[in-house]
């Protein structure tokens, strides 16, 4: 989905010329005629769909500098490209200072206002990377910090905001892959514990013998190896939130002391005399048919009912496609910033590949699909061509492949590196026999007189081959005989066939 500009200025004429400019850079555009009009639009619900503003400063009755002020205190941050006739110092300055993100002068060139525009947008985009990591680990994390603006993902938002706004225990269900931790951290962001830890438990990562004791601590010499008192995951926690992840795999004692823990707000470290108060969040989440397990006895009925208190579904991302293409964005400035490379978008064909895959792994393979295609991609664009395993499962779609290297000549002998002690020649035991047009080449394992060679004498006249084959280049020799570096350094001592030192 193209990113949205609104063009704000008084002049028809020149709405016209920007609109048709930034059409053709690839961008969606709205229009406005003014500041009041830029302002009911960027307030209003078009506003949601705006990803960057080009802002006349001299208008009549609401100038672009009103626009500016009223916008600061607006809860989303729009890009602003201010535009006027008057290219004096003093306006830059004041745009600028009115949180304006770049400043253009009448009549901009074609090529100017593209690199304002894109350069304004990867800004505004590795901004929000940076504000949403830094929340995540505050734990200020919030919805709008989501990219979640599909209608499936629009009730998961509004009952996780609803959820934030008591101490309810949450059961968050969903497939693999689908962010139940990113909800989770979403849910005690927006809630009154908002910058209080959370903690997370992988309950299928625990060794069933140390459930207890991380989860709920231990005193020193409780058991074998408990060479000093551990508080467990529900004390870290204190006065935040824990995240139980997948518990539907906890053991069954294990869940015995959660039900405790949840209905008396203490819990009992294991060698401990006495219980231990905590206040403490549980958000839960699962991607196993928790009733199926009730039923089979693998999961406690009551615990069951106590975690299920307020039930979340995150549908899977194969329901909520629109939301693709902003992910997509997410992931590549991210990882483009990570990898130190120069990614300026994802082709359109590319996209409508990604959009037309059912994302089995949800949202984790689909970032995993981009992280890869960053780390391939030679050009500022991603295509088709750095999504190759997933077009071969999408019909009407394929990825070129690279041919494949020309198989190495059989190597003239005088090219290859100087060996000391060694005949570069082919070895008189080796033959080479040619028919019709392939060659076989042999050791013989017998002598002229009949008898079985050495062992030795055959490995040596196999390494002589490889060294001819392989142009002494020793990591391809040493694959190829299947043994390792050392082992083949090794045996080329015992033959006498150092390598020179240069």
């Amino acid at each position: 989905m193209a990113k949205c500009v609104l063009i704000v200025d008084d002049d028809p004429a020149q709405r016209r010329i920007l609109e048709e400019n930034i059409k053709r850079f690839g961008y969606e555009t709205l229009t406005a005629a003014g500041g009041e009009d830029a302002l009911s639009i960027l307030l209003g619900e078009q506003g949601q769909k705006v990803s960057l503003v080009l802002l006349d400063l001299v208008m009549p009755e609401v100038d672009g500098m009103m626009v500016l002020e009223r916008l600061q205190s607006h809860s989303k941050k729009f890009p602003i490209i201010v535009q006027t006739a008057n290219g004096s110092i003093e306006t830059a300055i004041a745009a600028m200072r009115a949180n304006a993100t770049d400043f253009v002068v009448k009549p901009v060139s074609p090529e100017r206002l593209e690199v304002s525009i894109r350069n304004a947008l990867k800004i505004t985009t590795l901004e929000g990377e940076i504000t949403r990591i830094k929340r995540t680990s505050t734990g200020n994390l919030t919805f709008a910090d989501l990219i979640a603006n599909s209608p499936s993902m629009d009730r998961v938002i509004k009952l996780g905001k609803r959820a934030a706004n008591s101490n309810i225990p949450v059961l968050i269900e969903g497939e693999s892959g689908v962010g139940k931790e990113l909800i989770a951290r979403a849910i005690q962001g927006e809630s009154e514990r908002s910058g209080a830890p959370f903690v997370t438990v992988n309950c299928g990562a625990i060794p069933e013998n140390l459930v207890e004791s991380i989860l709920f601590g231990h005193e020193k010499g409780s058991f074998t190896g408990a060479t000093e008192k551990r508080t467990g995951k529900f004390v870290e926690a204190n006065g935040g939130t824990l995240f139980l992840d997948e518990v539907g795999e906890l053991p069954l004692d294990a869940q015995v002391k959660l039900l405790r823990a949840l209905q008396e707000g203490e819990i009992d470290p294991v060698g401990s005399k006495k219980s231990v108060k905590v206040d403490f969040r549980l958000i839960s989440a699962t991607n196993r048919d928790m009733i199926e397990q009730v039923k089979e006895g693998a999961f406690r009925e009551d615990l069951y009912y106590r975690l299920n208190v307020f039930p979340i579904q995150v549908p899977p991302l194969r329901e909520h496609k629109e939301d693709i293409p902003e992910l997509v964005q997410h992931f590549v400035t991210r990882f483009a910033a990570e990898e130190g490379k120069k990614i300026e978008q994802i082709d359109a064909q590319a996209l409508e590949l990604l959009q037309s895959y059912p994302w089995p792994g949800n949202v984790r393979q689909l970032e995993n699909a981009v992280f890869r295609a960053v780390v391939l991609a030679d050009d500022e664009n991603l295509s088709v061509d750095e999504f190759p395993q997933i077009a071969a499962h999408v019909e009407g779609f394929q990825a070129a492949i690279p041919a494949a290297p020309e198989p190495l000549a059989e190597p003239e002998f005088d090219q290859v590196p100087a060996m000391v002690g060694c005949d570069l020649k082919i070895p008189e035991t080796v033959t080479i026999t040619q028919q019709g047009a392939s060659d076989s080449i042999g050791i013989p394992a017998m002598t002229d007189a009949g008898d079985i060679r050495k062992l030795e004498e055959i490995e040596a006249d196999m390494i002589r081959l490889a060294m001819g084959r392989y142009r002494g280049h020793m990591t391809d020799i040493a694959k190829h005989l299947g043994i390792g570096r050392s082992t083949l350094y090794r045996k080329m001592r015992d033959f006498g066939l150092q390598t020179t030192s240069n």
